[in-house]
């Protein structure tokens, strides 16, 4: 009873509480005596249900379970942070955890080493991808979640994890006594110079994370050093989900003058509206500059890509970005727990706002539409361009995103490009710079032997439409009449998956350089790699490389 009592009292004061500061706050406002209603009747509930309900209850997760579905009215970027959440919540947003650096994979309920990252404790200690995981700190780990190995390896830099490994290439069993170490994974993993003549400088940018403003601009530094003639630069934001605001403004900065605005903020609460402008000197105002962007370049993404093409300062290529115009802030709740919310929507420098979704006008069924075209409004850019709000960041270069194949998924998800690449570096001590790695069709050969009785099967599109066509006539009766058409057809699509991998050589080959690059490599390794079969880069180095074409994409139309 008195555990009873002690939660009663918490809830009751929390509730008067909250009251009291809702008073305080909305004591102008109408809504202030629903809003004082509803938390009285919500406080009653949850010390009738912990004095009076059948099974003991759990506070924090009916807590927890009841503010998620309170904000889940609202838009997908507030959430509740929980205490036990924190750890997880930094490492979005820094890029730093306390762990050994390495990720894991797990394929049928054994646990393996995924990617290791360069200069981290796994590193030093001498894991290898591949490597079977089989105890950490005693506890056999075969038949765990990777989210319950994830909770093993973490923890404070300092303290130490024993784990036992199978190493991949010799099949010894050993400990390996791992001291954790403050991780942080760079959200620059790679740049240098690129094209032809190797005078494109080239940076990828994962996350905006602190400092990596600055990570770009020694980069860029470090580049122009290695090619004083350098021409241009081509700034990777695909894939990008986004991150620290005033690190996009930092990153503008780098291209554009001082005292320019960036983007601007507005919201609801007046301190919240706020013009950001750059304060630092530029790197370079004059150098032709290109920015990749993707379906999934997001946020700061596209405060950076949406603010150079608004100042005709970079040519846009790829496709339509995510459209994100929304701006989160974090507010401490006690407890070291934390609230992230929407506070505002941004505006570059035309005055566009890019956000695609309109969260405030639900459809009858809860979800949410795109704001159509004909609400979208037109702004022009610097020079005249036309530019529209409502839809994301309209590359001025579109380009069409390549399709994964249904094989090369297949051969991803059953990790057997994984797999090979251990037996392919068991094999090969060394392989060529990462930027010039290829696979001969001896070596495609070799994989394809090796595929040879491992079991990838997949349907593709025509066959899935067929199964649901014989699903849709067996419904409504006509699939008798028409069996023996059925199976013939059923028969001519079937696919033959040594001929897949025949047809999808070019696809298949790329994926497996990629993975086996990075074996030497690291990640920075993977991406330099892909380069030399990217699209979009081979794009962009063309349109660079092309001053006139470049200095018409950011030309109006006459």
């Amino acid at each position: 009873m008195k555990k009873i009592r002690k939660y009663s009292g918490f809830l009751t004061g929390f509730a008067v509480a909250a009251i009291f500061i809702l008073f305080v706050r909305a004591k102008t406002s109408d809504s202030y005596f629903e809003i004082s209603k509803n938390l009285d009747i919500y406080a009653t509930i949850f010390k009738e249900l912990n004095t009076y309900y059948v099974d003991p209850i759990e506070p924090g997760k009916m807590m927890k379970t009841s503010i998620d579905a309170m904000l889940d009215n609202l838009d997908p970027y507030t959430n509740y942070i929980t205490e036990s959440d924190i750890e997880e919540f930094e490492f979005q947003t820094t890029g730093k955890y306390g762990g050994i650096g390495a990720n894991m994979r797990l394929k049928d309920g054994v646990i393996f080493v995924g990617e290791v990252y360069e200069n981290t404790p796994a590193y030093k200690a001498g894991l290898h991808p591949g490597d079977e995981v089989i105890s950490i700190d005693n506890q056999v780990v075969k038949g765990k979640n990777l989210d319950d190995i994830s909770l093993l390896l973490k923890g404070a830099p300092g303290t130490q994890v024993n784990m036992k490994i199978k190493d991949a290439y010799t099949g010894i069993e050993s400990q390996k006594i791992i001291t954790r170490g403050e991780i942080e994974v760079s959200s620059i993993p790679f740049a240098g110079l690129i094209g032809p003549n190797k005078d494109v400088a080239y940076v990828r940018l994962t996350q905006f994370t602190p400092a990596c403003a600055k990570g770009i601009r020694d980069a860029l530094d470090s580049l122009k050093k290695a090619k004083p003639d350098m021409k241009s630069v081509l700034l990777d934001l695909r894939n990008n989900p986004g991150g620290l605001l005033n690190e996009a403004v930092s990153i503008c900065n780098i291209f554009i003058d001082r005292g320019q605005t960036v983007v601007m903020t507005k919201g609801k609460v007046p301190e919240l509206s706020e013009e950001f402008k750059t304060k630092d000197q530029p790197w370079d105002t004059q150098i032709p500059v290109a920015v990749l962007v993707n379906q999934f370049s997001a946020s700061a993404s596209e405060v950076v890509s949406g603010t150079l093409q608004d100042l005709d300062r970079a040519v846009i290529i790829g496709t339509r970005s995510y459209g994100k115009g929304l701006v989160q802030v974090t507010r401490p709740l006690g407890y070291n727990a934390r609230l992230k919310l929407t506070t505002a929507k941004y505006y570059t420098p035309s005055g566009r706002c890019i956000q695609a979704l309109d969260y405030s006008n639900r459809n009858a069924d809860g979800s949410v539409g795109k704001i159509p075209d004909s609400l979208k409004k037109e702004f022009k850019t610097a020079s005249g361009r036309s530019v529209f709000s409502g839809g994301g960041i309209e590359p001025d270069v579109k380009i069409k995103d390549e399709e994964i194949s249904k094989l090369v998924i297949a051969l991803y998800s059953k990790n057997y490009f994984f797999d090979y690449t251990t037996q392919y570096v068991k094999q090969h001590k060394t392989i060529a710079p990462a930027a010039t790695f290829t696979l001969t069709d001896n070596d495609f050969n070799q994989f394809a032997k090796w595929l040879e009785n491992k079991d990838y099967s997949y349907k593709t599109e025509t066959e899935i439409g067929l199964d649901s066509l014989k699903q849709i006539a067996i419904r409504e009766k006509y699939y008798d009449g028409a069996k023996a058409e059925f199976t013939a057809l059923q028969a001519k699509v079937s696919h033959d998956k040594k001929q897949d991998l025949v047809k999808h050589k070019e696809e298949v080959t790329r994926f497996l350089e990629s993975e086996i690059s990075s074996r030497y490599y690291y990640l920075r390794g993977r991406i330099e790699n892909s380069l030399k079969t990217d699209n979009d880069v081979n794009k962009a180095l063309a349109i660079l490389g092309q001053p006139a074409q470049y200095k018409a994409l950011l030309t109006p139309h006459k």
